[in-house]
């Protein structure tokens, strides 16, 4: 994989020997409008952002099955650059037409796994996928289908280099506990501590974490972000720790960032201009010892907690 003198921060994800840059890209925003309300987006618009993601040095690209248009759009995109990322997509889904929109039900069976894999590979015109993921289901689900069996079924046949899960509570303290999974993509950021503690667990025992939702969204106005979800931030009085010139997004980025477990977050955008101040603030690093404590203080008291 190529290497850039002025790439960005990397980091192993766990045991696969994966260097992957801190900041990842999220290819769900993409997936365009049939698809969960998704905003529409323009081939140009996808291919434009897609190549500014390789261009700025992110090397980890995440998607799923089940996001619309993502995976084709990358296979038609980018797959001439396939040697420059690292390429991470989930299965368990399905896309089903509904007429003005798709539904993505989970199939959790031998046979949709399989048919995940074959269809992602042809979309993404690659002939292996780095990082295969469950996307999501229960430890009853995962095991009734056999599904760990099916991964390593599907990762003997070279298809997929590594396997591992997005997941939440309360399954993940089973799946942590399995040892069965090289990666786990948790949702986290300092308006979303619920998982903070397990991403330490699972961090030290080896796995390579991967977090969704590391902005919260982006600020309500700016971003995508909900004022549910960003009210803690009022109310722990965050602007009072902000950097001179520094946006609410770009500090809770490197609150992400700063947990010391992690090995990337991704975050999606179809504007090369978020994009660009996303690599921005990644690249100022993570928040002083002194600041990252303050926050956690801060939260601590405005009960923004870990769950356990």
């Amino acid at each position: 994989m190529k290497e850039r003198e002025d790439s960005m921060e990397r980091t192993q994800l766990g045991k696969t020997g994966l260097r992957v840059t801190k900041l990842g890209f999220g290819a769900m925003e993409i997936r365009g409008p049939r698809v969960w309300n998704g905003r529409p987006v323009t081939d140009s618009e996808s291919e434009k952002i897609l190549n500014a993601v390789l261009d700025c040095g992110i090397n980890f690209i995440d998607t799923a099955y089940d996001y619309g248009r993502s995976e084709e759009l990358i296979g038609r995109f980018i797959s001439h650059r396939r040697h420059e990322y690292i390429l991470a997509t989930k299965c368990g889904c399905t896309l089903v037409d509904h007429g003005d929109h798709d539904e993505t039900p989970h199939v959790w069976t031998r046979e949709n796994l399989l048919h995940n894999i074959d269809t992602s590979l042809s979309r993404m015109k690659t002939d292996y996928i780095d990082l295969l993921q469950l996307h999501g289901p229960t430890v009853q689900q995962t095991e009734e289908g056999s599904l760990v069996e099916v991964l390593k079924e599907i990762q003997a046949t070279g298809k997929v280099r590594w396997i591992g899960i997005s997941t939440y509570l309360p399954h993940i303290t089973s799946y942590i506990e399995s040892g069965n999974y090289d990666t786990f993509q948790i949702p986290y950021s300092a308006l979303e501590r619920e998982h903070e503690n397990l991403i330490s667990t699972a961090g030290e025992e080896g796995a390579g974490i991967i977090i969704r939702g590391g902005v919260g969204r982006g600020e309500p106005g700016a971003g995508l972000g909900q004022a549910d979800r960003w009210s803690a931030w009022e109310k722990a009085g965050f602007d009072e720790l902000l950097e001179e010139g520094e946006s609410r997004t770009g500090f809770l980025l490197r609150y992400t960032l700063t947990h010391p477990q992690v090995s990337t977050t991704i975050v999606g955008t179809k504007n090369p201009d978020h994009l660009a101040e996303n690599v921005r603030y990644a690249q100022k690093g993570v928040l002083s010892d002194q600041i990252y404590a303050e926050a956690k203080s801060r939260l601590d008291s405005v009960g923004c907690l870990p769950v356990v």
